[in-house]
């Protein structure tokens, strides 16, 4: 099966040759050294499997999963180590690895393990697209809109924002429309749905 191996290794040789039997296996493969590098390219719009270390010096593989579930990025992780233990395994699989390799890790049994990964991808797929438009979306606000944003989500009447802000009830108005139409929703319970799942916060008032 074809797809995308997403390799996050901070050791070189390790890393090479990961890369090196997965192209062998006809799958294209990003690699990674760290996770800010992973977490600093686009995520991927077609099926996809992470192949991740446990340890590394800038975070752990665990550490790396939990960002991906709070950003709503589903995504089937194969963890590899070597310091493989029975509770470090059962964390692992709670935390929502499909599996648990220790090095040197069986060629077949890793190209077996991606297979099925990028099998079950595909069902992720759709929502992960959709989370990555709304985000872009999102993008699109300006700074301002996305602070009057964060006021109407906390259920906030224009005069009030308009207060907060110091500024005209007008000015919030043309702010609120311009959300609507970049946010593409046609209620505030379908912005507030939004919000919701890229996890954007209330503003407080003073």
């Amino acid at each position: 099966m074809s797809g995308l191996v997403i390799v996050v290794e901070d050791e070189e040789p390790i890393r090479a040759a990961l890369v090196r039997l997965l192209q062998s296996a006809c799958y294209t493969v990003r690699a990674f050294a760290s996770g800010k590098d992973f977490f600093n390219s686009p995520m991927p719009d077609t099926p996809a499997c992470l192949l991740l270390d446990m340890q590394m010096p800038d975070t752990t593989g665990m550490d790396i999963i939990k960002k991906l579930a709070s950003i709503e990025v589903r995504m089937p992780v194969i963890f590899i180590t070597g310091f493989g233990s029975i509770p470090m395994s059962v964390q692992a699989m709670k935390s929502g690895a499909r599996e648990f390799l220790t090095k040197p890790v069986c060629p077949e049994t890793l190209l077996s393990a991606v297979a099925e990964a990028l099998e079950s991808d595909q069902a992720n797929l759709q929502h992960r697209n959709t989370q990555c438009e709304l985000t872009a979306r999102y993008n699109l606000l300006t700074p301002r809109e996305q602070q009057v944003l964060e006021f109407i989500i906390g259920g906030l009447l224009i005069k009030q924002i308009a207060a907060e802000l110091e500024v005209s009830e007008i000015t919030i108005k043309v702010h609120k429309r311009q959300i609507m139409e970049k946010m593409q929703t046609k209620s505030i319970t379908d912005l507030v749905r939004i919000t919701e799942r890229l996890h954007i916060s209330q503003a407080r008032g003073r």
